[in-house]
């Protein structure tokens, strides 16, 4: 059995760095080492070990009550017991003494006896929980004991600053232990509330409760509490103002609420912070030490990691920050080595069981082809270029992600790969997000045939033949969902057949019912839109093709790398040259009439102009202007001479596209829309874009907005409206206002906003991260070079002591069998 000596040492060690405070852990010393040797004396551990244990006496020190120099002399004591006890455990526990503990087995065997029964227990089997609340708790996604272990706080509040009622600060926050002296219901504001007396050996004072009259019953005179919250002074006199507080007892037993770093959860309506805490501590206290430890030996002690069922009980519960930081970063590296060891085996699944299809490239047919463009490619768009046609010859399929800003040409890249593939018999298929960007692509991809000198037959609107661009013609099909059943059919028949040589639409390509007769190339545009599955189920529409990802998310490179492991990358940063830098401005509430005032002067010179709601109807939860109700008013009351439309999600893909011709073709003034308008919208007379709630936004959302602009000859304009930002929406409108490059941008929004809300949306592409950080590059790299160095060695991966992380993967990446 384990024992944890690394704890105790590190604490200790701390204490002496602290000059013998008792402040190295909350709670002080006297409690954390009791807690130690009670629970080491639970484990199996040699008898030698454990009669030196009994000598020391930890069950019953009296730490916080010695003056330093007995303090001192106690602690080099102890720490000089655990460097001999340490060796004669070490058959129970091998220890780094680099990192918080590596609560190991000896032989890979082990791993495989550690219970792990009742971890995918109902949560509603827990003590304690009701049906009802089991129900609350599914809605936060907790539906198993697991799922409460890797449930993890949103942050901590450090309530372990406790001091005396004479030491309290104004305006920090603080905990004291007091005695209630009296409690009463009294008139606060004009509602009940609690006000209580409370005292310590340095003073009493005052705390009030508003609107929990209920609490004077239960805090009753000579009961003991701990108080933490943020002082206030009224009326000359500090008190605490509902602050959180925790019935204790006269050994200072663990303190949950208060007294300590209090976790915060996510909640749901019906759950309520303390309840949330107490099932944590449930849980955690009963389960914990079930969990298998999957991680092998070597890489734990060469990343430095702690074990996983401590890092997960100070992940909830922690002892110190020090202690918190360290359980972070090992279930951090676990989640990014998790998701890289997925990527990367699916990458390798698809390149080396599944052969791919060369292709030739005629040097002399892209030479025409680019020349025969009415521009000049630009050296990164040459560079991109090189690259996908370089990866297309090689017998292995490429999986590459095509990265650059809005406007800088990656569609023109991707026809020409795209032509090359039909030049071989083959054929290519793109997707798209959304209809609206599916059908800007077929318009594109036909303009490019037309600039390649290609002649248009007359053709069926959802396909169009070409010829002169090969010596075969090229027929673009476009396949969309809102396509009639009848065409969708002679479509697919079409493609089957093996007549369509480019196939472009939506999430339909990847029906069962649509089959290719020799897909060559698959290119996927907005690709954090889609995910693994989402590629993978494209592949399998032929034999292994070869797969060409877009996006034009500036997305930081350690990022793209980490959530697309399994593409090559090359980038696209910089622009065609003649491309207007559009003019970015915060416009204050105050300000609307001018902005409008500016609309119209661009729509009398003959400009067009986009308006952005946050949501597409009026919400009593979410006060921002909706787009159903902003038309209606913009174009009653502030534009009704002008003509305006209305585009957003919920309208049936002819609405969108017979909006978005009317725009097109200059038939309306001004656009108004919800963010759908965010990615494949290309109008170049539009020149202003007018962003309402500017601040619900990220820093790259915006710049996808900004970037529906300046596409023509005329100088345009951004104009970002907010009625009440926050600090961290002021600092996004300043950064948006005066930063233009999208991968600044982008390395600002991950650090501002994390990487669940980076692109606006929660997408399918972006693994479930808790812990980890995608601004946290050193260990980002760590765990993608772990997890490449490990796939590179298949023995080691086949081994025993491998299994428990393989048997680990194949839960959480499901449908693989070679990996369990």
């Amino acid at each position: 059995m384990i024992v944890p000596v690394e704890p105790l040492k590190s604490i200790l060690q701390l204490e002496q760095k602290r000059h013998y405070d008792n402040g190295a852990v909350i709670g002080g010393l006297d409690g954390f080492v009791s807690r130690w040797a009670a629970q080491v004396s639970q484990r199996r551990v040699g008898p030698r070990f454990l009669a030196r244990l009994k000598k020391l006496e930890l069950t019953r020190p009296n730490y916080a009550s010695w003056d330093v120099e007995k303090r001192r002399k106690w602690v080099e004591r102890l720490l000089a017991w655990l460097a001999v006890a340490e060796d004669e455990a070490q058959q129970s526990a091998t220890v780094s003494s680099k990192a918080p503990p590596l609560s190991r087995p000896t032989k890979p065997v082990v791993w495989r006896a550690i219970p792990d029964a009742g971890l995918n227990a109902p949560i509603a089997s827990v003590k304690g929980v009701a049906s009802g609340v089991g129900g609350k708790l599914s809605r936060l996604g907790v539906r198993t004991v697991r799922d409460m272990l890797y449930f993890f706080p949103r942050r901590h509040i450090d309530y372990s600053n406790r001091r005396f009622i004479a030491d309290l600060k104004e305006g920090e926050e603080q905990t004291v232990v007091a005695t209630v002296w009296q409690a009463s219901s009294e008139f606060l504001g004009g509602r009940r509330g609690t006000v209580a007396v409370v005292g310590d050996e340095t003073g009493n004072m005052r705390v009030v409760w508003f609107n929990q009259p209920y609490l004077a019953e239960r805090l009753r005179t000579n009961s003991r509490i701990a108080i933490s919250g943020r002082i206030t002074v009224y009326r000359g006199i500090k008190q605490f103002e509902s602050p959180e507080w925790e019935f204790i007892g006269d050994a200072d037993e663990d303190l949950l609420h208060t007294g300590r770093l209090v976790p915060v959860y996510p909640l749901t309506q019906g759950l309520f912070p303390k309840q949330m805490r107490r099932l944590a501590k449930t849980v955690v206290d009963g389960w914990a030490d079930r969990v298998v430890d999957f991680m092998p030996d070597a890489i734990r002690e060469r990343c430095h990691l702690a074990g996983l069922s401590w890092a997960i009980r100070q992940a909830h519960f922690p002892d110190s920050h020090e202690t918190l930081g360290g359980a972070r970063r090992r279930l951090a590296f676990d989640e990014l080595f998790l998701f890289q060891m997925g990527v990367l085996g699916r990458k390798r699944e698809w390149q080396e069981s599944q052969p791919g299809s060369p292709l030739s490239v005629d040097r002399g047919l892209v030479d025409r082809l680019v020349a025969s463009l009415p521009f000049s490619l630009t050296k990164a768009q040459a560079k991109a270029l090189d690259e996908i046609l370089t990866d297309i010859q090689k017998p292995k399929a490429m999986s590459r992600l095509l990265q650059g800003e809005v406007g800088s040409g990656k569609t023109v890249v991707a026809v020409v790969v795209l032509i090359v593939a039909v030049a071989n018999g083959c054929q290519g298929a793109f997707m798209a997000p959304t209809e609206i960007l599916a059908e800007q692509h077929f318009n594109s991809v036909c303009q490019f045939l037309k600039m390649l000198g290609g002649r248009e037959e007359e053709s069926e609107a959802s396909m169009r033949r070409y010829h002169g661009v090969l010596d075969r013609p090229v027929v673009v099909a476009r396949l969309v969902g809102a396509l009639s059943a009848r065409t969708k059919k002679a479509l697919h028949q079409q493609v089957e057949d093996g007549e369509v040589g480019i196939t472009i639409g939506t999430h339909a390509i990847i029906q069962k019912d649509v089959s290719f007769r020799k897909l060559g190339l698959v290119v996927v545009d907005e690709q954090h839109r889609f995910g693994v599955e989402q590629r993978s189920a494209l592949r399998q529409k032929g034999f292994n093709p070869h797969v060409l990802a877009m996006t034009a998310t500036p997305i930081p490179r350690t990022m793209a790398l980490t959530l697309y492991g399994d593409l090559d990358l090359s980038v696209i940063d910089e622009l065609p040259p003649g491309r207007q830098r559009v003019r970015t401005r915060w416009v204050y509430p105050e300000e609307r009439p001018k902005a409008y005032d500016f609309v119209r002067r661009q729509v009398a010179e003959g400009r067009q102009a986009f308006i952005i709601c946050p949501l597409i109807e009026e919400s009593e939860a979410v006060q921002a202007r909706a787009a159903v109700a902003e038309y209606e008013r913009l174009s009653g009351e502030v534009f009704p001479q002008l003509r305006l439309g209305l585009l957003h999600g919920r309208m049936s893909a002819e609405d969108k596209e017979s909006v978005m011709a009317q725009f097109r073709a200059g038939d309306l003034d001004i656009l108004v829309s919800t963010a759908v308008v965010e990615v494949g919208i290309d109008v170049p007379n539009a020149t202003v874009m007018l962003v309402e709630g500017a601040d619900r936004f990220g820093l790259s959302q915006l710049h996808q907005f900004r970037g529906r602009v300046g596409r023509g000859q005329y100088a345009s304009y951004c104009l970002l409206l907010a009625e009440n930002p926050s600090e961290e929406g002021r600092e996004r409108l300043r950064l948006i206002e005066r930063v233009h490059n999208g991968f600044l941008l982008a390395e600002e929004d991950l650090k501002m906003r994390g990487p669940g809300e980076f692109f606006g949306t929660r997408q399918s592409g972006l693994a479930d991260f808790r812990m980890a950080k995608l601004s946290d590059v050193a260990l980002l790299e760590l765990a993608r070079t772990e997890a490449m160095s490990l796939w590179k060695d298949m023995r080691l991966i086949k081994s025993p002591e491998y299994q428990p992380l393989m048997a680990e993967l194949a839960r959480t990446w499901p449908g693989v069998a070679e990996w369990s």
